[in-house]
C-alpha cells in the first residue's frame, strides 16, 4: 500500500480520495477550503493537511484535481506548492483537464527535480468518481505509470497510457469534442420529437438499442425530457474544456467546426443563466426560442 496525497476534494476529487482510503493507501488531503478536508477526514480514514507542500511530504505519490491551469500550477510549483514537499523519486499525478502544454511543463519541472510525472484527465462524470468507474487517459513515461497504474485502480473502470506527457489532457480533448457532438444531437432529436408530437421517452427507448445509442441518450433522456439539469457537469466547466480544445485545434491546425459551434451554444446557455446546469441543457437553449 502507498502513502499519498490527494490535493482538491470538489466533485470529484473528494471521491477518488475516499476510494484510495478504501483500498488501503493512507491518503493526506488538501483542499483550498480546509472545512471540506475536514469533513472528508471525518467521512474517511486519513488526515488533512494546510498546504500542498504539508499534504506532499513524505508522500510515494502526490494526486492533483484542480479547477484548470492556473489552479493546478498554484498547487504545485506555488509558494507552498507539492512540489516543494515531494520527496526523491516521488511521483505527480495530475486529474485536472488542463491544458496539454501545462502537463509537458510540469512534467519538465519534475524532472529536474527528480520526481516523476503523469498527466490522468479522467472522464466519466460524478457518478463515475463516486462508483470507482472512471476512464483514465494518461500520459508519461512507461515505468512511472507502472508504478501509480495500480494505485488509480482504486477509482478506475478502465486505464492506459496513451504516450508521452500531454498525450493524456490530448486524450481528453478528443473526448469533450466527441460530447459536444453527441448532446448536441441528442437535444435537437428530443426537441424535433416534442415538436413533432411523439411520445419522446417511446422513442427513445427503442433508438437507444440501435446504432445512434449512445451514454448521454440512456442515461440524460428522461432528465432533458422533465427538464431537469442539475446532473454532473456543469456548463461553466464545459466552456473551460471546450476552450482548451479549440486552442490547441488553432495551434495544431485541427479543424473542428461543430465544436466551435456547440461552445457557442454553451455560451448563449449561460446567457439563460445556466451556468450551473448540467451539460443536456442544450436542450434548454433550443426550447428557450420557441419563447
Amino acid at each position: 500500500m502507498a502513502n499519498v496525497a490527494f490535493i482538491g476534494l470538489g466533485t470529484m476529487g473528494y471521491p477518488m480520495a475516499g476510494h484510495l482510503t478504501k483500498a488501503g493507501h493512507e491518503v493526506t488531503v488538501y483542499n483550498r477550503t480546509f472545512a471540506k478536508a475536514e469533513a472528508w477526514v471525518s467521512e474517511y480514514a486519513g488526515k488533512a493537511a494546510k498546504t500542498p507542500q504539508a499534504a506532499a511530504e513524505g508522500c510515494d505519490i502526490v494526486f492533483v484535481c484542480v479547477g484548470n491551469d492556473d489552479d493546478l500550477y498554484q498547487v504545485t510549483t506555488g509558494e507552498e506548492g507539492a512540489i516543494k514537499g515531494m520527496k526523491p523519486g516521488a511521483i505527480l499525478v495530475d486529474h485536472t483537464t488542463a491544458s496539454a502544454e501545462a502537463a509537458r511543463t510540469l512534467n519538465a519541472v519534475c524532472g529536474e527535480q527528480g520526481l516523476g510525472f503523469i498527466d490522468a484527465p479522467v472522464s466519466g462524470g460524478q457518478a463515475g468518481a463516486e462508483n470507482g468507474v472512471l476512464s483514465v487517459m494518461c500520459g508519461g513515461d512507461s515505468e512511472v505509470y507502472k508504478q501509480v497504474e495500480p494505485v488509480i485502480d482504486a477509482y478506475a473502470k478502465s486505464q492506459s497510457l496513451l504516450g508521452d506527457a500531454g498525450a493524456g489532457q490530448l486524450a481528453k480533448m478528443m473526448n469533450q469534442i466527441c460530447i459536444a457532438g453527441l448532446v448536441q444531437g441528442l437535444a435537437e432529436a428530443i426537441h424535433f420529437g416534442q415538436k413533432s408530437g411523439l411520445d419522446v421517452a417511446a422513442v427513445i427507448d427503442v433508438i437507444q438499442h440501435g446504432a445512434a445509442g449512445s451514454w448521454q441518450m440512456v442515461n440524460r433522456h428522461q432528465t432533458m425530457i422533465d427538464e431537469k439539469y442539475d446532473y454532473g457537469f456543469a456548463v461553466d466547466w464545459m466552456r473551460k474544456d471546450l476552450g482548451i480544445v479549440l486552442n490547441e485545434a488553432r495551434s495544431n491546425g485541427a479543424r473542428l467546426p461543430v465544436t466551435a459551434i456547440v461552445d457557442q451554444f454553451y455560451s448563449e446557455v449561460q446567457a439563460l443563466g445556466g451556468n450551473r446546469w448540467d451539460t443536456s441543457s442544450l436542450l434548454k437553449r433550443l426550447q428557450s426560442m420557441d419563447k
